[in-house]
């Protein structure tokens, strides 16, 4: 056994991704593509793997690199990895060992994780903590890296039986967009994306939330569209865009992953229809596995987002608890440092993020 640094040789990124996708916990974001999406944001991706004397591969981490403020390094974020057989003790201590060197070269603090697996799975909750890993989560819902709640929907039943298990009124809110002449439009061009970022914008500003640069979602479309891995819905009523969807794609699983509607048209049920069509869409590429993504903890119907949650349970699918993000420090004085100074750091730079829009909206 033995592990190994990839470089940019497209057999290695061919054989990485293979890997990742068969992988019961495999995800998009352990992807080759995923990293160099990152990397036109600043991180650097470093993939490593393990492999078996044959040459197969037993374990994956895809690692994205990034500098911390006051020369106190740089870190390494593994989104949803390592992607590994948990019950191989030996694997695990290879693959983490080989993170640390590599750690030791770039002057990592340390290496976060937050792996695809429900926080039920006790064996991996209890590999995560023996190798010393501390979690980090700084809240519920929405405020890690990644959704810590989700809902899946298992789309192994056919299509007639997915419908029929669907919530009343969800059912009827698509069947209403249909009626109404609602179309959805998969595998949308790019020269749709504008729109989409329209809508997007105007989702955000009506819903509070912060969106990412348009340059960001044109990377995203170009790096994952043309792999197979993503995918751009549009939604239009009487020839007007009024919603749509950027989603993954990866495996046999799916995710719908940033989502769009406007304020005008609201009434025809856009989302309901979209949605629709994209689990027959994931169904039909031969996922078994369609992932809404975030949705805040257990929260009582006066809850502000409790409408995010009902929409999303409406198509029937299961509630997951996924373990949460965890640390593994380096120096550990550092470190607690970090971790007092993060959130302050982070309360800083949303708050001019708001006083550039703000001052942007008045010019």
């Amino acid at each position: 056994m033995q592990w190994q640094l990839l470089g940019d040789r497209k057999e290695e990124k061919e054989t990485f991704n293979t890997f990742i996708a068969s992988h019961d916990k495999g995800h998009v974001l352990q992807s080759w593509e995923w990293g160099e999406v990152k990397a036109r944001g600043g991180w650097q991706p470093l993939r490593l793997v393990v492999r078996e004397d044959d040459d197969t591969i037993i374990a994956a981490i895809s690692l994205l690199k990034r500098p911390l403020p006051l020369k106190m390094g740089s870190l390494f974020y593994a989104p949803r990895g390592p992607v590994m057989d948990i019950g191989r003790q030996d694997v695990w201590e290879v693959l983490f060992n080989a993170v640390a060197k590599v750690a030791k070269e770039h002057n990592a603090l340390f290496c976060k994780i937050d792996p695809d697996v429900p926080s039920s799975d006790e064996l991996w909750a209890k590999r995560i903590k023996s190798a010393g890993f501390v979690p980090c989560d700084n809240g519920e819902g929405f405020e890690g890296i990644q959704p810590r709640h989700v809902f899946r929907l298992d789309i192994n039943p056919d299509e007639e039986t997915l419908l029929a298990n669907l919530h009343q009124k969800t059912r009827y809110n698509l069947r209403l967009a249909e009626k109404k002449g609602v179309e959805v439009k998969a595998g949308a061009s790019r020269g749709e994306l504008p729109d989409f970022y329209r809508l997007l914008s105007e989702t955000a500003e009506r819903d509070r939330f912060l969106i990412r640069p348009y340059s960001y979602y044109e990377h995203f479309y170009d790096y994952l569209v043309p792999a197979g891995l993503g995918e751009l819905f549009m939604v239009y009523y009487e020839n007007e865009p009024v919603a749509g969807a950027l989603a993954f794609k990866m495996g046999k699983k799916a995710w719908y992953i940033y989502g769009a509607s406007s304020n005008a048209h609201r009434n025809v049920m856009p989302n309901y229809l979209m949605q629709w069509r994209m689990i027959q869409w994931a169904k039909a590429c031969g996922c078994t596995m369609y992932d809404f993504r975030g949705v805040p903890g257990d929260v009582p119907p006066e809850h502000p987002l409790y409408g995010l949650v009902k929409f999303k349970k409406g198509f029937g699918g299961d509630y997951v608890h996924f373990i949460g993000e965890y640390d593994l420090p380096y120096r550990r004085g550092t470190y607690g440092f970090y971790r007092w100074l993060e959130p302050k750091y982070q309360k800083g730079i949303r708050k001019w993020i708001r006083l550039k829009k703000k001052l942007k909206g008045r010019g």
